[in-house]
């Protein structure tokens, strides 16, 4: 991380913030969204408690994408960070737009519910009630999506770790000599070396014999 980047823009500040936001609007869907009272004719039970993931199943998706991206904005380069960046205002947009339609019509949210419970969406006389958290998704989505435009001004200041594998590089003197050893003629002594190395010449009686006792018959022993 850059020396330059203010306190507010560090990374770590910056991700964990905004995975702590889109984990809090995730834990909302997991309570209580509504509480639907349903006409005492047709049910035995009349109260039904209808749960965010249920009321509002947008809301736990968004919330899982915000998650990942924020996750992901912690290795991405400049560029990634943009579209990040985006995705996460995306999401966060999301997570408030759901949240406000089932302020604004509780029993579309409750619309499951009510099914499983009686066999059809709605009835005459069914009461939803909200409960404080469509509320609190609500403004959490409205802090997602500033946290997607708090990570594009941040990201400005990051800097995108890169390593390389160190290569060898020969010596001067060296690679001089060696320059000078691939040019010049094998002298009498490099070349009585070689012919001592290859050894006498081998047939192929030879070679039977040395691989039947075990031996390597390229070995120039």
């Amino acid at each position: 991380m850059s020396t330059t980047t203010p306190r507010w823009g560090r990374k770590g500040t910056v991700i964990m913030g905004t995975v702590l936001l889109a984990a809090l609007a995730f834990g909302t869907t997991t309570r209580t969204w509504l509480n639907v009272t349903l006409p005492a004719t047709d049910v035995v039970t009349p109260d039904v408690a209808v749960s965010g993931s249920d009321a509002a199943t947008a809301v736990t998706a968004f919330a899982v994408v915000g998650v990942a991206a924020a996750l992901a904005a912690g290795i991405a380069g400049r560029i990634a960070r943009w579209v990040i960046a985006v995705i996460i205002a995306v999401s966060g947009i999301g997570v408030a737009v759901a949240s406000y339609r089932i302020i604004t019509d509780p029993l579309q949210g409750a619309a499951g519910a009510i099914g499983k419970a009686i066999g059809v969406s709605s009835a005459e006389g069914t009461v939803a009630e909200l409960t404080v958290m469509p509320y609190a998704a609500l403004a959490i989505g409205i802090l997602i999506a500033l946290a997607g435009v708090w990570l594009a001004l941040a990201g400005r200041y990051w800097t995108t770790s890169r390593r390389y594998a160190p290569t060898a590089e020969p010596a001067a003197g060296a690679t001089a000599a060696d320059s000078a050893e691939g040019t010049a003629a094998p002298g009498p002594d490099v070349r009585s070396r070689k012919d001592a190395a290859s050894g006498p010449p081998v047939d192929e009686i030879d070679s039977w014999d040395r691989l039947t006792r075990g031996e390597d018959p390229t070995d120039p022993k």
